[in-house]
């Protein structure tokens, strides 16, 4: 497998374009006029390489090929023939701005990193790069019912519609047949168009020409912004094993074209499923890619009555429009039943049915088919169920014919047997055994003559038809409600999941949460080991693998092979892996979580030889689903958060922009004043008059550096950057050493300070703790009164330390109580000093103690004034002997 540099490991700045250059045969001279465009190119400055051209090439065309750059290619052999094959990672280390390579619909080596080569060029134009690339038009996938018809084999090498028809520029390249098959005869190669007749080449002629009108169309219409005229239609298409379904398939898909509608392909799943080969199984899974390449959205319904099912899907659906397939088998006529097509019209008469009559080839299907329907095994322990079930109800019968009960009472035990055999055995021919040996049991042991199985009553046989039929019937009904019990069980269990799955994710507070619990999900449901990605800033994140049997490596699931295989996923927004067209031959099939064009993780299911079915798909796609949405809600959290945080910010950086505007000025005014009287009157004023001065500017100065410290540690808290240095201290020593760095005017108040014997210790950052004191000591002497008494205390609560600072000033309004800590909140209290408060003090008080564990609170002292009470972590001292 290549596992070279891949596209998301680079910037990209656009998308590439894609220009093809198609014909409806080799030989008319596609890569030829691809040669000249790339040339014209080259000579216009662009940086052009040849990715990959044909081995066999015409002269002028190999001589063409001569000027440009080549790059280097790998060589194949596939069914005994060399086959040239793109070297991707050549391809992406180079970066050309064009590149040219032959034969888009090619299909890959088996260890290439994709199936088909146009899968190649898709990586190229997401890198990137524009391609010119060459194309014959019978391998588009809608028209090959034709081309097959003509051709009279089927083409093998195909690509989807969408391929062609989202290409940026597609030139044909037109020649008559007849110049066509001249060309080859003057160039010695006559062998290479023999086995075409002129017809057959004129067929494929009017064929491209006619595709290539179809895209004209539809380029026309989406590039005039005409998309309104998309109709209403919804076309329904039915899928099934049968080979014409292709066929079917590709009609479909060519009316929603057509239409411009929606495109929907149902497969209903009815009980018969279970027994239809391995090789219909494959054919099945192969329509239903094809349905998906055509761009069908597939869906599954599970019941036996098929025309219900889907006649009920389409009116949920909105469907107008139905294609069905016809056979060619002939209809008896008599007792014939309805055909899907009949039931269709009677249960849904307003929709369109369209009828697509089939090549032929289904009549040994359908042999095959109801041979395995009707014949189906029976188990050992089925078989003694029904025995046993059997003897006991002749046992029973026996009591009834002794007591006098009556025949009819015995017909209904058999009855009933027969529907307990259907019950409880999983083999539905189990009923109709049943029904026929009941029959007979009550006609040799009940009927007269006994133990014989002669009937003299010429109305005994009448019973005997009545209740073999009564029998097989109530088994059949039986049987089919234990078929439905079992679906509706079926949908009840995921119905389950999902709801299961919607709850734990609910719960999961993180990213991280939300990917654990998804995969933990999966890994419940499928009993797969299961590899989960998520994609951070810098791309894929390390794999996160969550395994079956815990005694398991997790080694292959974590490879250099299979991140690799994570990080195309994230780069190209598709599924790959083992069971997909890329990267095939990885342990894992890897699966986007995604939402439109968001990919936030990848998960990785092992395969271990047994790919998933339909229905353990669509779970996973529904989960996988659900965990896109919840991390697309969760990220949404987060930028909510995000952008609450930066708008806290910008107010935070507003509002001390707006207070420090004020609240420097008037300090540094006066600074300025006193130092300026100094300066120039300083002779004329007294001893008195100048300490003054020298008082005011020490104290605005002061006042200054407070602010200027507050306005630090706000910041540090705001951004998150405060690192507490915990130590082990005294509180007498952290008071003390608090009180010498309060306000010089504490000397006109009185400071009571408890004395205590005991040595109380704490566990703090002493400098943050002493820059709280100092907060509330200062604001205790801002508003109160000098003369006013300040108490400073505390006292050990179990793990804490409760120190209180209260004041017998006018105290605290109730109303402002709430607010008090808060950011730029100042009381309605008037400071003593008359200089205005920036509210920052308190605030940064709280953040401090909440970062110690502790809380801090305020309170009304008593008869008046305020107790600020804070606690920190108790300390303890280790004795080291």
């Amino acid at each position: 497998m290549d596992t070279a540099t891949l596209p998301s490991q680079r910037k990209k700045e656009k998308r590439g374009e894609l220009t093809i250059f198609c014909s409806y045969f080799p030989g008319t001279g596609k890569s030829y006029a691809m040669l000249e465009a790339a040339d014209k190119a080259r000579q216009a400055g662009a940086d052009v390489v040849i990715g990959l051209l044909s081995a066999e090439q015409w002269p002028e065309t190999e001589a063409l090929a001569q000027k440009f750059e080549i790059l280097p290619h790998k060589t194949a052999v596939y069914a005994g023939q060399r086959s040239d094959e793109i070297d991707l990672g050549a391809c992406l280390k180079r970066l050309p701005q064009l590149i040219l390579i032959d034969e888009l619909s090619h299909l890959n080596a088996d260890d290439s990193r994709h199936a088909k080569r146009y899968q190649d060029i898709e990586e190229l134009l997401k890198a990137g790069m524009d391609v010119y690339t060459t194309l014959d038009v019978q391998h588009i996938e809608s028209i090959q019912d034709s081309v097959s018809s003509i051709l009279e084999s089927p083409i093998r090498d195909r690509i989807p519609d969408r391929v062609f028809d989202q290409a940026a520029r597609v030139e044909f390249i037109d020649i008559e047949p007849e110049r066509l098959r001249q060309r080859f005869f003057e160039q010695k190669k006559e062998e290479m168009i023999s086995a075409y007749s002129l017809p057959r080449l004129s067929a494929l002629h009017e064929i491209g020409l006619r595709r290539c009108a179809d895209r004209a169309a539809l380029h026309t219409l989406t590039s005039h912004g005409k998309k309104e005229y998309c109709t209403r239609e919804h076309i329904l298409v039915c899928l099934s094993s049968a080979p014409s379904n292709e066929k079917i398939i590709r009609t479909a898909a060519r009316m929603a074209g057509a239409f411009r509608c929606g495109f929907t392909a149902l497969f209903v799943e009815t009980k018969e499923f279970q027994w239809i080969s391995q090789l219909d199984k494959d054919r099945l899974q192969a329509n239903i890619h094809l349905a998906q390449q055509l761009g069908a959205s597939i869906e599954t319904v599970y019941g036996d009555d098929v025309a219900y099912q889907i006649a009920e899907f389409a009116r949920l659906s909105g469907v107008t429009k139905i294609v069905l397939g016809r056979s060619g088998i002939p209809r008896r006529l008599f007792f014939r039943k309805l055909s899907l097509t009949e039931r269709l019209i009677e249960l849904a008469p307003e929709l369109d049915i369209h009828i697509i009559p089939d090549n032929g080839v289904n009549g040994q299907l359908v042999a095959r088919h109801r041979e395995a329907i009707h014949i189906p095994t029976i188990s050992m322990l089925d078989l003694l169920k029904s025995i046993a079930i059997l003897i006991l109800t002749t046992l029973i019968g026996f009591l009834f014919y002794n007591w006098g009960f009556t025949e009819a009472n015995i017909i209904t035990l058999y009855i009933l047997g027969v529907m307990l055999i259907s019950v409880f055995t999983k083999s539905s021919i189990c009923s109709f055994i049943a029904s026929v040996v009941g029959v007979l049991t009550f006609n040799f042991f009940f009927t007269y003559p006994r133990f014989s199985l002669h009937a003299y009553d010429s109305g005994y046989p009448i019973t005997f038809l009545v209740m073999f039929l009564v029998s097989l019937i109530t088994g059949s009904l039986a049987a089919k409600l234990k078929s439905h019990a079992k679906r509706s069980a079926q949908v009840a269990w995921r119905t389950k999941l999902l709801f299961e799955t919607n709850q734990n994710l609910q719960k999961a507070g993180t990213q991280e949460e939300i990917v654990s619990v998804t995969a933990k999900q999966l890994l419940k449901i499928f009993q797969r080991d299961i590899v989960a990605y998520q994609v951070g800033q810098e791309g894929l994140m390390k794999p996160e693998v969550f395994l079956v049997n815990d005694m398991e490596s997790p080694i292959p699931f974590t490879s250099e092979k299979e991140q690799k295989v994570a990080q195309w996923v994230v780069a190209n927004n598709k599924r790959a892996g083992a069971g997909t067209d890329n990267l095939s031959d990885s342990a894992c099939t890897y699966l986007s979580i995604r939402t439109g064009e968001r990919v936030y993780g990848v998960v990785g299911i092992a395969v271990s030889g047994k790919p998933l079915d339909s229905f353990e798909t669509s779970i996973l796609l529904s989960v996988l689903g659900e965990c896109a949405l919840a991390l697309e809600n969760q990220k949404n959290i987060e930028e909510k958060e995000a952008a609450a945080v930066l708008a806290k910010n910008e107010q935070l950086r507003a509002n001390l922009l707006r207070s420090i505007s004020h609240d420097l000025r008037t300090p540094l005014t006066s600074i300025s004043g006193n130092a300026s009287n100094l300066l120039s009157n300083g002779a004329l004023f007294d001893t008195k008059t100048k300490e003054q001065m020298y008082t005011d500017i020490y104290d605005d100065a002061m006042w200054l550096i407070n602010l200027v410290e507050n306005l630090l540690s706000v910041s540090r808290l705001e951004e998150s950057k405060m690192n507490l240095h915990m130590s082990t201290e005294l509180i007498d020593e952290v008071v003390a050493e608090a009180l010498r760095h309060i306000n010089r005017k504490s000397v006109e108040y009185h400071l009571n300070v408890q004395n205590s014997e005991d040595y109380v210790l704490a566990q703090i950052d002493a400098k943050l703790i002493i820059q709280v004191l100092i907060n509330i000591v200062d604001n205790a002497i801002k508003y109160t009164p000098p003369g006013s008494q300040i108490d400073i205390g505390w006292k050990r609560q179990g793990r804490f330390i409760y120190i209180s600072i209260g004041d017998n000033g006018p105290g605290i309004p109730d109303q402002a109580k709430p607010h008090i800590f808060d950011m730029f909140y100042s009381a309605s209290n008037r400071i003593a000093d008359s200089r205005r408060s920036m509210g920052l003090g308190l605030a940064l008080c709280k953040s401090i103690i909440n970062a110690h564990g502790g809380e801090i609170t305020v309170e009304d002292n008593v008869p008046h004034g305020s107790i600020f009470t804070f606690s920190v972590p108790a300390g303890e001292v280790e004795l080291h002997e």
